[in-house]
């Protein structure tokens, strides 16, 4: 595919250097000569330095040839002139990164189709939507649902009271195991486990199960004591703050502490009667032992800083909270914040990424979500009548290394897969891959 991405910032980058390793035909586009040069000799991809709201510098750029347009300055407003004009110079498809919620409506989206915005990403909103799965449940790293719940991701870490750990999986259960483990985050090593591979103290372990298992799962991973989440506290007041709590539960109380006394006004005016808006220092602690942070079960830390919000994380968790989130934007801090056992790391770039990854396919996806500390990523794909994926149980399929089914929905019911398992045509099958391999898979898919 030949995608021009329009805006070398944080995102845009991210996604050049994800999309280059594929070996795809990428074209980066930006104004600033100086941010361009450093990228271009480390990446297989093309720049033009120019705006990507100039006619000649799209014609430049070969914007007529393009299967993908992305648009991702930090600008909205350019995002979006930038794909009406791509579109007309003949891109096949735009992606535009918004700030305003109101644009994702569905009265709006098409108005924005017929002007030649295929697409819309909100960056906050999606980290938001992580924020609010993650901090459900307290013993949870990551949870993400399929089909409505029918299916469920867990990502969640073992400590010393697990049942499961040091023994094959193959000696767990056989076909009436209620759960599948998809993958093993093991130090900086993700590894797609096998039957004699056994879970080890300190494992991130990923589970794909139905929700009637979810308290099984919490029993074996030993974290039936780990309180329910009531009372979370934001330090921060950012937009994915205010998301965050805009979508909480409502059963949640929520604290924002924001240093600012002009965004604190803003926020007031932002939010409802639910979320209480503090100014002060979140660093602070006697504010947070004032603010009631020993009787909060969740602390995230939504700072400009990722500094800032891992070492917020680490008092949180030294003063007793259990669920800690921190947004880390430094894509080189990301291993050791997990290192520091952190808790819940936050990464719009990444998150952003995964769902323009998405837009590529051929294949029906649906959904593409990206498992931060463990450079991998999960798909649902759509099972069509015909496929190479129907032919044969799963077992004989011959998936590549790095490639799991963790489970699939047939008439909206969560099944867990196993070897014997046969896909069906009008199946929903999640995919687990390392290290970006769904676009090698979608074949299967076809």
């Amino acid at each position: 595919m030949k995608i021009i991405i329009a805006g070398a910032g944080a995102v845009g980058t991210h996604l050049a250097k994800l999309l280059s390793s594929e070996k795809q035909d990428i074209i980066l586009m930006d104004d600033d000569e100086e941010r361009l040069s450093t990228i271009d000799s480390n990446f297989d991809l093309m720049t033009v330095t120019a705006s990507p709201t100039s006619i000649d510098g799209l014609k430049d750029a070969k914007v007529k040839y393009a299967d993908l347009f992305v648009a991702v300055t930090p600008d909205e407003s350019r995002n979006m002139t930038a794909c009406m004009l791509a579109n007309n110079l003949g891109a096949q498809k735009t992606v535009a990164r918004i700030d305003n919620y109101e644009y994702l409506l569905p009265k709006n989206r098409e108005f924005f189709q017929k002007l030649g915005v295929n697409s819309l990403i909100y960056p906050e909103m999606l980290a938001a939507q992580e924020i609010v799965s993650s901090i459900r449940m307290s013993w949870v790293r990551q949870w993400w649902e399929f089909c409505n719940g029918a299916l469920i991701l867990i990502g969640t870490k073992m400590r010393e009271k697990a049942e499961i750990l040091d023994i094959p999986l193959h000696k767990l259960g056989g076909p009436t195991l209620p759960y599948h483990i998809v993958a093993i985050k093991r130090g900086n090593e993700t590894l797609i486990p096998r039957g004699d591979d056994s879970i080890r103290l300190h494992d991130i372990v990923y589970f794909t199960t139905t929700r009637k298992y979810v308290p099984y799962i919490r029993k074996i991973v030993g974290k039936e004591d780990y309180p329910d989440v009531r009372n979370v506290m934001i330090m921060g007041g950012s937009r994915i703050a205010v998301r965050t709590a805009q979508n909480v539960p409502d059963y949640m109380t929520v604290k924002i502490i924001e240093n600012d006394l002009n965004r604190c006004n803003r926020l007031t005016e932002l939010l409802d009667d639910r979320t209480m808006i503090i100014n002060g220092d979140g660093r602070d602690m006697t504010l947070l032992v004032e603010e009631g942070i020993k009787n909060t079960e969740a602390f995230v830390a939504l700072t400009g800083s990722s500094e800032t919000n891992i070492l917020a994380c680490l008092a949180a968790k030294r003063m007793g909270v259990r669920k800690t989130v921190a947004e880390v934007e430094n894509i080189d801090y990301i291993s050791m914040a997990e290192s520091l056992d952190i808790g819940t790391i936050i990464n719009k770039k990444m998150i952003a990424a995964s769902h323009i990854y998405q837009m590529m396919l051929d294949a029906d996806v649906s959904n593409v979500k990206c498992l931060t500390v463990a450079n991998a990523d999960v798909a649902e794909f759509t099972v069509k009548a015909g496929t190479k994926i129907t032919k044969h149980p799963v077992k004989h399929l011959g998936l590549p290394k790095g490639v799991t089914i963790g489970g699939l929905i047939r008439n909206g019911e969560g099944v867990v897969v196993m070897g014997d398992t046969q896909i069906l045509p009008g199946d929903h099958v999640v995919v687990f891959c390392t290290n970006m391999m769904i676009k090698k898979i979608e074949h299967f898919f076809n």
